[in-house]
């Protein structure tokens, strides 16, 4: 292990944990990791050591089962350390640590990519059977389970996303408890309007948000109770501001994209501005959705349950046939380890089995590691979790010293806006953007059509200075 004795190489290393702010009771467990390493290539001199060794060893410890999300990320850090503040190797300092350990965030059980297969009755039991304080929903979830199944069946039917289930389920849990817990089929129609009145005056609730509660509620009465839409009444309703979306000259864009480090995450922002993709659409990306020989991608399942076709840039196709190789090497190794699985919607499952262990079906941006479905005990490699991107995204934009509100969504503010900008027509970009409606997409030429903004102010014909 190098010239030095094993003593003097551990004090050095631990001495390095503390400048990263490793508490000692911890920073043994540091060691632990770098000995595995160490052992894993038993033979081979660490300054002998290329990025090759290194993505070889967390690829598979990535496929362990049971492997939590802070112990993977605990043995990048460990390797981290020993690499660049100990061992300084060159190419140490431009490895992609960050990347593999943003990419080892699981999705939670509940995440709107994996959770739709579970039916109203698990739910209902899982909610049943929680443990610790009561929540508001399973308080009414004890009282009324009938309303709360009948809700996620209708949502279900209309193929709604499991977002707007989600959020459908929150608004009449409080909606009921804002009623002291009243059975809601034997309330009057003006108790709606009673409740969207409190949301605005105590509440202080944007407009969006009173509507949304208000589609969740009508939603409710008209599908699960089968009255008709009621008359709610005249109750105080919240003012929509007028707000523009925030957008990034093509220079910002640059700068952006010139602070990401990692070059998969620079994909995938390069794909959101590129495309106009949504950031659930771009870590949803399947291989067989990618198509070079029409240079297009396919968009599946968008927001509103359809699917759009897009552009693939010219500059992308290189960088992108590289990660599909990258996944296909990784998909390779996870079935020869007895892995290999991906997640498909249930009803795909059944049309097509074993499809879920075909390269056409996995994540074109995978995670670092594997998953254990906690219902059904199936070991799967999700995609990575959206939150690394944006995390990603804003500090980016932080670094870059843009001073506007940037996040993923953006970038796809300025695809549209650049387009316009160039010429290209109102409803190709509706299409591109997958607008249902034109004047969704009309928000964007504020840009081309903004009266005064020519005009010279008086303040800079001032011959005084």
């Amino acid at each position: 292990m190098m010239e030095i004795s094993k003593t003097r190489f551990w004090d050095n290393y631990i001495a390095k944990t503390v400048r990263y702010g490793v508490k000692p009771n911890t920073a043994r467990w540091y060691v632990k990791r770098v000995e595995a390493y160490i052992n894993y290539y038993d033979g081979l001199r660490l300054k002998h050591h290329s990025p090759a060794e290194v993505d070889k060893y967390l690829n598979m410890m990535g496929r362990k089962n049971g492997m939590i999300d802070w112990q993977f990320t605990q043995i990048v850090d460990a390797l981290r350390i020993l690499f660049v503040d100990l061992l300084n190797i060159d190419w140490a300092r431009q490895y992609d640590w960050d990347g593999w350990s943003e990419s080892a965030i699981a999705l939670p059980d509940d995440h709107a990519s994996i959770a739709r297969d579970v039916s109203p009755d698990e739910i209902i039991k899982e909610l049943l059977e929680k443990r610790g304080k009561d929540s508001l929903l399973k308080q009414v979830c004890i009282k009324y389970p009938e309303h709360i199944k009948a809700l996620i069946i209708n949502i279900r039917t209309k193929q709604y996303s499991i977002r707007t289930e989600k959020s459908y389920l929150q608004w009449l849990t409080r909606y009921i408890a804002f009623h002291d817990m009243s059975d809601p089929a034997g309330l009057e129609d003006l108790a709606i309007g009673r409740y969207l009145e409190h949301l605005v005056v105590n509440r202080n609730v944007s407009a969006s948000t009173q509507n949304q509660a208000l589609n969740a509620i009508i939603f409710f009465y008209k599908f699960v109770v089968g009255r008709e839409l009621p008359e709610v009444g005249d109750f105080a309703r919240a003012r929509r501001p007028k707000r523009l979306p925030v957008v990034m000259t093509r220079d910002e864009v640059s700068q952006l994209l010139d602070n990401i480090d990692s070059s998969i995450q620079q994909l995938m922002i390069k794909l959101l501005y590129g495309c106009g993709l949504r950031v659930m659409e771009c870590v949803r990306l399947r291989i067989l959705d990618v198509d070079f020989g029409y240079k297009q991608i396919l968009i599946r399942n968008a927001k509103g349950n359809k699917d759009r076709v897009v552009p693939l840039p010219e500059r992308l196709m290189m960088p992108l046939q590289k990660q599909i190789q990258y996944v296909k090497q990784l998909h390779s190794e996870d079935c020869e380890a007895g892995v290999g699985e991906v997640y498909l919607p249930d009803a795909l499952n059944r049309k097509y089995p074993g499809a879920a262990r075909e390269l056409i079906w996995q994540y074109v941006f995978p995670a670092t590691k594997i998953s254990r479905d906690p219902r059904s005990n199936k070991i799967r490699r999700h995609h990575i979790n959206e939150r690394s991107l944006q995390r990603r995204v804003k500090a980016a934009a932080s670094k870059a010293k843009i001073n506007k509100k940037v996040n993923c969504h953006t970038l796809r503010h300025s695809f549209a806006t650049h387009l316009l900008e160039s010429g290209s027509d109102i409803r190709t970009v509706q299409e591109l953007l997958g607008h249902a409606d034109v004047s969704t997409t009309m928000i964007y030429t504020h840009v081309l059509n903004t009266p005064g903004v020519t005009v010279q102010s008086p303040l800079d014909s001032l011959l005084v200075r």
